[in-house]
């Protein structure tokens, strides 16, 4: 059997006999008014091989070559572009002979163009007749053949530009996540919201429960962070009197890679003036539901062996009363650390080590993530939040122990997180006092203290809506996918050698 090396080596020698044959193997130019593949099959998908005979239509392709078979006196390959593909038939007396020979030594992989009319064959396929045909550019490898098995899975990952290649439910999938994103800013822009820009390098880090990214400046001699959210800015900008505002952009938190984690993601948060968190929950199931429409063309979809529908309106759950009912801990009662944790020993939650949580706050959410968070799997706004989990987030009116915050959930994952925003100044400074015990505590995610932020709440905020969107979370769900590296480009992964 050939080895990689024996593959690599002929291939190489293929393209040096091209060479010696004048063949350009990385030529500048492309041919000009090219075809597009996808659109000739929907325009002459459907057309018979007379009509197409009488039309005479003249095409000009290119793409990637990703099968070649000889018969005789003709050759069929297949060209590949745009995610679709189209048959070449080339026969002698037609392509010249010069040409012939070269073609003979194109192999699968290869990108190349050709020209010709569009005809059927006798077995009914669209194909381009060729009269000329030309290579853009050389593969100095094959494609691969076969994607199977848990150590192909991660190849797919490391090398994404062959999974796309390769496996048609990738392409789908890149192209349902750029779309996802088209439509939740068309639904954002319908409503009156401006998009704007937030920086991604800030002096302190803030508005998420995260550790950062540390980074340096050389010239200003300052260190600075990765963002972790793009709230605090944002919020900002409301105080300054844009009303409405959203953003679509990277966030870095420096914490570990699961099946809904990866260091660095994609969020959308959006800010509305004179609304609360009620308005975002209307916001957020209307978008989803506009969104999950126009990329799969319905709100309703499969999960688990469960219809999951996205159709507004979306049931409302209390936080307290779906831990007691997973675990039988009231968390309302139990409002101290040592008493909760001997709550939880007595209740055995699995996977929860109560000793190891350095607070009641992030004892709770232990709790919450394991025993309630994977049974959601319905699209579900969870209410009441105790303020200790809520840091930017204002009280309730009717219970000032919880705030008024909702997380919206589906397929076990937490897709959304929304406030009525603190816009009072000296609470908010509370709280960020609150964080900052928490900090020397032990919790290493427990947000700084925001001076410049707070000067700006001191100006004056107006009542404010906020939400934050996982934008591959969501798509993970609406692709049907297991794992968010599966919706993500380029994942986060382990050196190869680890």
């Amino acid at each position: 059997m050939a080895t990689e090396k024996d593959i690599l080596e002929a291939r190489r020698r293929r393209a040096r006999e091209l060479e010696k044959q004048g063949e350009e193997l990385f030529p500048a130019r492309v041919p000009r008014e090219l075809d597009a593949i996808p659109e000739l099959r929907a325009r002459f998908g459907d057309v018979d091989a007379d009509e197409l005979e009488r039309a005479e239509t003249g095409v000009r392709v290119a793409g990637r070559l990703v099968g070649i078979r000889s018969l005789g006196k003709a050759t069929f390959a297949t060209l590949q572009a745009d995610g679709e593909r189209l048959q070449l038939w080339l026969q002698r007396g037609r392509v010249a002979d010069d040409r012939l020979a070269r073609f003979a030594l194109y192999e699968v992989g290869d990108l190349i163009w050709a020209a010709g009319p569009l005809v059927r064959t006798k077995r009914g396929e669209l194909s381009v007749d060729v009269r000329e045909v030309g290579l853009l550019a050389k593969s100095y490898r094959p494609l691969p053949e076969k994607w199977h098995g848990l150590r192909d899975i991660e190849a797919r990952s490391r090398q994404r530009y062959l999974d796309l290649l390769v496996n048609p439910d990738a392409r789908r999938t890149a192209t349902l996540r750029s779309r996802t994103v088209s439509e939740m800013r068309a639904f954002l822009d319908a409503r009156g919201f401006l998009e704007v820009e937030t920086p991604v390098l800030q002096p302190l880090y803030g508005g998420a429960n995260a550790r950062p990214f540390t980074t340096h400046h050389n010239t200003l001699d300052q260190q600075l962070y990765l963002r972790i959210s793009l709230e605090l800015y944002l919020k900002r900008l409301v105080i300054g009197g844009l009303d409405r505002v959203y953003e679509i952009g990277r966030v870095f938190r420096n914490e570990g890679v699961s099946r809904k984690r990866n260091p660095e993601f994609s969020m959308l948060e959006a800010y509305q003036a004179y609304a609360d968190y009620e308005d975002m929950m209307e916001l957020v199931e209307s978008m989803v539901g506009t969104v999950a429409q126009a990329v799969l063309g319905t709100t309703r979809l499969e999960r688990e062996g469960r219809s999951i529908d996205f159709a507004p309106p979306w049931p409302r759950q209390s936080m307290p009363k779906l831990i007691e009912s997973a675990t039988g801990i009231d968390i309302t009662r139990t409002t101290t650390l040592e008493a909760l944790r001997a709550a939880v020993r007595d209740a055995r939650v699995a996977d929860v080590d109560p000793a190891a949580a350095p607070t009641w706050g992030v004892l709770v959410d232990d709790v919450w993530s394991r025993a309630v968070e994977p049974t959601l799997l319905a699209p579900t706004f969870v209410l009441d939040y105790p303020v200790a989990l809520s840091p930017l987030a204002k009280r309730s009116s009717e219970n000032p122990e919880f705030v008024e915050r909702f997380e919206a959930f589906v397929a076990g994952m937490e897709i959304a997180n929304a406030f009525t925003e603190l816009n009072d100044p000296d609470d908010q400074r509370r709280r960020f006092e609150e964080q900052a015990r928490a900090a020397r505590q032990g919790d290493a995610e427990a947000q700084p203290l925001d001076e410049d932020y707070l000067r700006a709440l001191e100006y004056g905020m107006p009542p404010t809506g906020g939400v934050g969107v996982g934008i591959g979370r969501l798509v993970t769900v609406l692709a049907g996918a297991s794992h968010l590296r599966d919706v993500k480009l380029f994942p986060h992964l382990r050196p190869r050698d680890a």
